[in-house]
């Protein structure tokens, strides 16, 4: 596995961040796990709704890019383990996938989306819900305008994919997927705190080039973009959401990296 800096601090995500797992818990309706059934969770974090996912009897292993993350989800008793998701190397051993808020994270896309095709028992189902076209807008406009008046290329670090659903049902029929539901909605995210925590927990790859000095002066100015997009008169921040939610089965495997 290639080595990478972890930049993930597990307790902070759950204080900070818990609303991700909390929004995702709808998507365990779509996966609707059983008993004996065996699931793969791919950007299974902290393990939150992986755990809720072995309650009702699956047998579930979570993989994770972090190991701080992976450490937190062992603490809850579950086999979690540190893979790349673009280097898994299951072999048709899950009866489904699940993922949620992790897969815009990952690239090259049709690289994961091989090697789940790949992860899958035949008729496999795979479940899973990430940042959609549109996904936060307009924090990442605020982000590069305030990178670009610093003189900092942004796409340089831009560490997120958010696609249509047409550009994603393609990758997922391309590598042997028949898609039956895919949507892509807007949902508008009250955030627990300041939206200094969610750029804190959320936007550290815009800042690894920069010197530890510049990054908290940076993201206050960001935070003073947004201010009067994404803050109400009370304080309340809220984060601009779009999120591409799907369901497909395996029909065949065809896995073109």
């Amino acid at each position: 596995m290639t080595e990478q800096a972890d930049h993930w601090n597990a307790k902070q995500y759950t204080q900070k961040a818990g609303f991700v797992s909390e929004l995702g818990q709808s998507l365990l309706a779509w996966l609707n796990p059983q008993p004996n059934e065996r699931i793969l969770d791919v950007g299974c974090g902290e393990g939150a709704l992986t755990e809720k996912i072995a309650e009702v009897g699956s047998t579930v292993v979570g993989i994770d890019a972090s190991p701080a993350m992976i450490a937190a989800a062992k603490e809850r008793g579950l086999d979690a383990r540190v893979v790349r998701s673009e280097e898994m190397d299951f072999n048709e051993e899950f009866d489904a996938v699940f993922s949620n808020a992790a897969l815009h994270w990952m690239k090259p896309p049709k690289v994961v989306v091989a090697k789940i095709v790949q992860a899958l028992k035949p008729e496999g189902r795979f479940v899973a819900e990430l940042g959609g076209a549109g996904n936060v807008a307009q924090i990442t406009t605020a982000i590069r305008e305030e990178m670009a008046d610093q003189g900092i290329d942004a796409d340089w670090h831009h560490p997120w994919y958010f696609p249509t659903p047409a550009e994603y049902q393609q990758i997922l029929e391309s590598q042997g997927f028949s898609v039956e539901q895919i949507e892509l909605f807007e949902r508008p995210t009250p955030l627990p705190g300041d939206i200094l925590d969610w750029l804190t927990t959320f936007g550290e790859s815009f800042l690894v080039k920069l010197p530890m000095t510049q990054r908290q002066a940076l993201l206050e100015a960001v935070r003073e973009r947004l201010r009067p997009l994404l803050c109400d008169a009370e304080g309340h921040w809220t984060a601009d959401y779009v999120r591409l939610r799907l369901k497909a089965k395996k029909t065949k495997t065809k896995t073109t990296f």
